[in-house]
C-alpha cells in the first residue's frame, strides 16, 4: 500500500499538471469520482472475465484488513487531485512570478 500512495500522490500532481482545465475544487473532484469509477469498473471487468467469478464472489473474497485498506486508499484515491490542489497552485503561481 505504501507504494500505491506514492503512485497516486505522483499521478495527482502530474494529472493537475497536464490538464489544468481541471484546477478548480469541483472539477478536481469530479476527476477524481471519475477516475475511482474507471479503476472500479476494471476491476470488476476483470474479475468477471479473467477469474470467472460474480461481482458478490469477488467481494467476498476480500479479506476484511486487506480490503479496508484498499477502499481507504481507493478513497483517496479519488480524493488526491482535490487533495493536491492548493500545494499545485502554489507551486504553478511561484513558477510563474520568477
Amino acid at each position: 500500500m505504501p507504494i500505491m500512495a506514492v503512485v497516486i500522490y505522483l499521478a495527482a500532481g502530474h494529472i493537475l499538471r497536464r490538464f489544468p482545465d481541471i484546477c478548480s475544487p469541483v472539477r478536481s473532484l469530479i476527476t477524481g469520482g471519475l477516475g475511482l469509477a474507471l479503476v472500479i469498473a476494471a476491476e470488476l471487468t476483470l474479475a468477471l472475465v479473467l477469474q470467472q467469478r460474480s461481482i458478490a464472489q469477488f467481494i467476498s473474497s476480500r479479506d476484511q484488513v486487506s480490503g479496508s485498506v484498499y477502499m481507504v486508499m481507493l478513497l483517496i484515491f479519488a480524493a488526491m487531485p482535490r487533495l493536491r490542489l492548493p500545494r499545485h497552485r502554489a507551486f504553478a503561481s511561484q513558477d510563474h512570478g520568477a
